[in-house]
């Protein structure tokens, strides 16, 4: 049995990948991304123990280094390749998308993965390709406390043209159930519950089983928790680290709410992403500049 010293406060699952951004009349750029990237990044520049379990190809680890340099341990399960993202952004409005997924690195399998000693493991996909019920359940099976992200389900890659689709998600309630946190956008939260209301698909959210739900949007993160609905408005001065914002927000807010209130917890995030909207890449700040930012909307 591991003693809580021994534990990662936060377990990240999902593939790492390389993002091919295109942006609206700006220049494309090729660079490590990854909802469990960004995420982890963020956890650990906060202070936070972290691990990261990630399916890729052995030759493509140099884009672990950013994770390594920042305190985060990596457990790599071998893939024949890494997944390759490629994000065009069509127009003006940041939450107008065109994603493909040119490779793929496969689904996860419970009996793939190392001891998984943390304090929360968050599903952390990028598409409908890494996660199923069964590796869902057999993380429950272990103990495990779990949040998701639902564009890990909602993404689903078209057979033939590698195009992604935003679906519904025919066992999202049971989905919802096995989890004690779910992250989702506002595109996602229409998709899968009807309504551009953040509240209302909190709710449905609720309804269906999960007690915590973040679902962020352009301007803000919403947070329902156990009944209560919380809002914090972003305050950045650009849109140029756009890519990342919700996996960013999520595992900011996730880190802070490990020893916080869900209202703390949701300035924290709300400050984080703020500065991280603010360059391109991952978060790069430190938990002092994140505390500075919510001082000055206090």
């Amino acid at each position: 049995m591991n003693s809580a010293s021994d534990m990662y406060d936060i377990a990240f699952i999902g593939h790492m990948c390389f993002d091919e951004v295109i942006p609206y009349q700006g220049m494309p750029r090729v660079a490590p991304g990854s909802a469990v990237l960004c995420g982890a990044l963020a956890a650990a520049r906060v202070g936070k123990r972290v691990v990261v379990v990630t399916r890729m190809a052995w030759q493509d680890q140099n884009i672990l280094e950013s994770l390594r340099q920042n305190g985060v341990a990596v457990h790599v399960i071998p893939s024949a390749e890494t997944t390759y993202m490629k994000v065009v952004h069509p127009s003006a409005d940041v939450d107008e998308r065109q994603i493909y997924q040119l490779q793929n690195a496969g689904f996860f399998a419970v009996a793939d993965l190392p001891p998984l000693a943390a304090h929360r493991v968050h599903l952390a996909g990028v598409t409908d390709q890494e996660f199923n019920l069964d590796f869902i359940h057999g993380l429950k099976e272990k103990g495990c406390r779990l949040s998701a992200d639902m564009q890990s389900f909602v993404r689903q890659v078209q057979p033939f043209r590698h195009s992604i689709v935003f679906g519904d998600v025919p066992n999202k309630t049971e989905i919802v159930r096995q989890v004690d946190m779910v992250k989702l956008d506002i595109v996602e939260a229409i998709v899968l519950t009807g309504t551009d209301d953040l509240e209302r698909a909190a709710r449905v959210f609720e309804d269906w089983g999960c007690p915590e739900v973040v679902i962020t949007r352009s301007d803000g993160v919403l947070a329902r928790v156990e009944g209560k609905t919380f809002y914090e408005k972003f305050s950045n001065r650009s849109m140029v680290g756009r890519t990342g914002r919700g996996d960013t927000t999520f595992a900011a807010y996730l880190a802070r709410r490990l020893d916080h209130d869900p209202a703390e917890a949701l300035k924290f995030a709300a400050a984080l992403v703020s500065i991280k909207m603010e360059t391109p890449g991952p978060f790069n700040g430190t938990l002092a500049d994140v505390l500075t930012r919510m001082s000055q909307r206090s």
